[in-house]
């Protein structure tokens, strides 16, 4: 499974990036939302020191079909509306990949989070061209479950080092603590500390973000 993390900015017709960018101070953060067949719902918390105005240019917006105030108390509202054009839900659901919530739109731009087949993060790339949506890829990655990762044997030695201090600074616990803490050779507890430092640390490694964010997702995934 792929990871990938995009910045998205919203296009200049959609009530979304209009409102967050008549008013940047605010944040829509979106806590659930589901797609109909031609239109979208969407659970919202709006905050900032300006959300009844924004609560109402909202209601009036054309493409806002209906919205219903939730919850408010000062600078903070929580709102259910139902909308014409809800872009990232739809690239979500022709792609077939799921968009991890909750996200937070600041002037006109949201990061996003998927997780998926390198087929469903092409596709998704698709959609988003397919409606307008422009991205910047800040990374792309293997997801692995930590039992990749580790042994059972490597997990069991290092969460006992951080639990007995191992990884302190400084050190509550030396290796030879560890060893008989563990009831192990201190050789045998080196080498398999040793290990998992190193299977760690080769992920951590993996993980930073050293992708081209001007090549297109399908090519990234593609050369990866």
């Amino acid at each position: 499974m792929a990871q990938a993390t995009l910045t998205i900015t919203m296009p200049e017709q959609v009530w979304i990036q209009q409102l967050s960018t008549t008013y940047p101070t605010a944040t829509f953060r979106v806590l659930a939302a589901v797609p109909g067949a031609e239109t979208g719902f969407a659970l919202v918390r709006i905050t900032g020191t300006d959300v009844d105005d924004v609560i109402e240019a909202t209601r009036d917006h054309p493409q806002i079909l209906e919205l219903t105030l939730v919850h408010s108390s000062e600078n903070e509202a929580t709102v259910h509306f139902e909308t014409t054009a809800p872009l990232l839900l739809f690239s979500a659901q022709e792609s077939g990949m799921p968009i991890e919530l909750p996200i937070e739109v600041v002037d006109g731009k949201t990061t996003i989070e998927v997780t998926g087949s390198r087929d469903r993060l092409a596709g998704l790339a698709e959609q988003l061209d397919r409606f307008g949506l422009s991205y910047r890829i800040e990374h792309v990655r293997e997801r692995l479950h930590e039992s990749q990762l580790l042994s059972d044997r490597q997990l069991e030695v290092v969460a006992a080092a951080v639990e007995e201090g191992y990884y302190d600074t400084p050190r509550r616990c030396s290796l030879t603590e560890l060893a008989e803490y563990l009831g192990i050779a201190k050789s045998t507890c080196s080498e398999t500390l040793h290990r998992a430092e190193e299977g760690i640390i080769k992920r951590f490694v993996e993980d930073l973000p050293e992708l081209d964010t001007e090549e297109p997702l399908e090519d990234q995934l593609a050369s990866s």
